[in-house]
């Protein structure tokens, strides 16, 4: 793992069952090399050995994953690779037998560097990578260090290409001669999503513009060629992921506060919007958690 003055992001947002993951797989993460950080959120790394399926369940944050899976019993031959843009739905995947992922969580507008294209072309599409790509080493073999350098060498030497062309770097490589830089058009995007993450009180699209000194208008065009989505959207996802975690959190919890807190016309309206991405209403998303005996919980239906 690299060294850095600070480990890479340890909440559990958009993961939807965080305790059952850590039982039924090993998941890791993993920052990137110095150069990437700006870009790249961190690595994220999971293995398993199941008896049964298991199915996860994530609601997906504003950005681009790269996912890199093999199955060791297949052999070294094997392997997929694919760029997953970001996912407006509640995302499921069901994990069996034996395998290995390793994934790469970009910023939030962090893979528009590394993307001729506006990113919004990729929402809600899973597009096919080549899996051989780095010096004959699959981003899933290895130990975890050997996985993270693995990413880091691939990310390194990442150009982007003409928009006719796959913009990912062929087996025989691209030499590593810096990265692609970050424009101010990209810089803007990644701090403005940075900013509706971190400060709970951006609740509205007109009033970031108004805070920043510009239109609804061109952060609409800003986001969706950056990030992939509007800027609209990503506040309403990063709300929900709030109340999920209220949700999560165990105990007594006042709805009607925590609805206002984020924004939302009443508590009727924060349940129907917590349903529609997650399939549950809070009560049912609390019981449908993997926690321990004698946890309490109050929520509304």
């Amino acid at each position: 793992m690299k060294k850095c003055d600070s480990g890479p992001r340890a909440d559990n947002r958009g993961i939807l069952d965080p305790a059952r993951l850590r039982r039924e797989v090993r998941f890791r993460r993993r920052l990137p090399a110095a150069a990437l950080l700006p870009y790249v959120e961190h690595y994220w790394l999971i293995d398993w050995d199941l008896d049964e399926p298991f199915e996860q369940r994530v609601l997906p944050h504003p950005t681009v994953n790269l996912v890199f899976r093999r199955d060791p019993a297949d052999g070294p031959a094997s392997g997929s690779a694919e760029v997953a843009g970001v996912g407006r739905e509640l995302f499921r995947i069901t994990l069996a037998g034996t395998g290995r992922v390793s994934g790469v969580q970009f910023r939030p507008g962090g893979f528009r560097p590394f993307w001729p294209r506006p990113v919004a072309e990729l929402t809600g599409e899973r597009r096919p990578l080549p899996a051989g790509l780095v010096g004959g080493r699959h981003p899933c073999d290895g130990t975890d260090d050997e996985r993270a350098a693995t990413l880091d060498a691939l990310l390194l030497a990442w150009h982007p290409r003409p928009a006719s062309l796959p913009a990912f770097p062929s087996a025989a490589g691209v030499p590593a001669t810096g990265l692609p830089a970050a424009d101010p058009p990209t810089a803007e995007a990644m701090a403005l999503a940075g900013e509706i993450r971190a400060d709970r009180s951006v609740l509205r699209v007109d009033d970031l513009a108004r805070r920043h000194g510009t239109t609804t208008r061109r952060l609409q065009r800003l986001f969706l060629d950056h990030v992939g989505v509007g800027p609209k959207w990503v506040i309403r996802r990063y709300r929900i992921q709030e109340a999920i975690e209220h949700a999560a959190g165990g105990g007594s919890v006042d709805w009607a506060a925590v609805a206002a807190d984020l924004g939302y016309a009443d508590q009727a309206h924060l349940i129907r919007e917590f349903a529609a991405e997650t399939g549950l209403t809070p009560a049912a998303y609390a019981r449908s958690l993997d926690r321990p005996a004698g946890s309490s919980l109050s929520h509304p239906r």
